[in-house]
């Protein structure tokens, strides 16, 4: 689906990537991990049309492409959720799911449509909001970031890209939003998850890519890699094995 080659970014004397590579596919959860500096966020930039990467290659669905801008991710399929979620806080799950893409006809918005929209969508992705007239701001964390995550579904991505989705959730609320992603895989979505927390990296990913001073530090299979051998790779020990 996704394959970053040499991906190199600099900021003034600071070296953000350094040649880094990832390959991201259809049906699949990959864990982007490593300490802070290590890269992650400038990568996801790039993947996101966010900011360009000074030198190295896109390919998407098979084809080298050209990102920079986020149109030009959102016209190939790749949507991201990043850690700031951007809901207005102050309108309802319909109209944040819906905010920029609204229904309208003859110049007047859709609202039962839109409603029915909202409601089959998060019924599918098993979303329990009881209201989804309910304003963002009565939500718990868990759920603000479904309807984040949701609302990204709507444009009918093949690949999404999560920052930090379990950052400051609690236990309940974290275990709703990884449930989410697993639903995003069976779909058969490619998913790229940006995380500090090995515990739920090891839950959903699939693989798990490390990063390090702007460079690949280890690619696992995580069915059969220990945390520590992960967390030897963030950190730089000789100790780990498996890196590519």
């Amino acid at each position: 689906m996704l394959s970053v080659r040499g991906a190199t970014k600099r900021y003034g004397a600071v070296q953000a990537l350094a040649g880094a590579d990832l390959d991201v596919h259809a049906g699949e959860v990959v864990a982007l991990v490593g300490d802070n500096g290590a890269g992650k966020s400038t990568l996801v930039k790039v993947i996101s049309g966010a900011i360009t990467a000074d030198s190295g290659t896109i390919t998407f669905e098979g084809e080298q492409v050209r990102v920079t801008r986020p149109q030009d991710a959102q016209s190939l399929g790749i949507t991201t959720v990043f850690q700031d979620l951007a809901l207005c806080e102050n309108l309802d799950v319909v109209a944040n799911l819906h905010l920029g893409s609204e229904v309208r006809s003859h110049s007047v918005l859709g609202e039962i449509r839109m409603e029915r929209a909202a409601r089959d969508l998060l019924r599918s992705l098993d979303v329990k909001i009881k209201d989804v007239r309910t304003p963002v701001a009565s939500l718990s964390g868990g759920q603000r970031q479904s309807v984040a995550i949701a609302r990204a579904l709507l444009g009918e991505p093949k690949m999404v890209v999560l920052d930090e989705p379990t950052a400051a959730l609690g236990v309940e609320q974290t275990a709703q939003v990884l449930g989410l992603v697993k639903r995003l895989r069976e779909r058969g979505l490619a998913v790229l998850l940006i995380s500090h927390n090995l515990v739920d990296v090891r839950e959903v990913s699939d693989r798990v890519v490390v990063l390090r001073l702007g460079r690949n530090a280890g690619t696992f299979e995580t069915a059969s890699t220990t945390q520590e051998e992960i967390v030897a790779a963030i950190t730089g020990a000789d100790a780990y094995g498996a890196a590519s």
